[in-house]
């Protein structure tokens, strides 16, 4: 069984940094192409940065130039470091992934597409204060 696992979230202030975790269990993310969404009660659900396998990004306009998907040097983990956070960066943060024959970087960040993705984990809450 493959499943996906965040984890680095946590409560700062304005202006602080976090690098959340996305750990694949079962698999390597070789083949896979992920997906960072968030979901808060003022915006609902956004996809927020997206790497594919050929270690390409797309990020949503608001956290450009703050948030960046990496790829550790460990196959199965891919990261999000957020920096310069603000309050509205508040929201559970979630890591999806899908093969990477069936992605592109031109919708893994469109909520009408997230059903595609067969891979999500838990969540981790990213929760910033002024």
């Amino acid at each position: 069984e493959v499943f996906v696992t965040e984890s680095g979230g946590g409560s700062v202030e304005v202006g602080g940094s976090l690098r959340l975790s996305c750990e694949v269990s079962g698999d390597t993310f070789d083949r896979w192409c992920v997906a960072w969404f968030r979901q808060s009660s003022k915006k609902g659900r956004e996809g927020v940065a997206a790497l594919d396998s050929s270690g390409r990004t797309n990020y949503t306009d608001s956290v450009k130039d703050r948030f960046t998907v990496t790829q550790a040097n460990v196959k199965n983990t891919r990261y999000l470091q957020i920096s310069d956070l603000k309050p509205e960066d508040t929201a559970m943060y979630y890591c999806a992934a899908l093969p990477h024959e069936y992605c592109s970087l031109s919708w893994l960040l469109d909520t009408r597409k997230i059903e595609r993705f067969g891979l999500w984990g838990q969540g981790t809450q990213v929760t910033v204060s002024s």
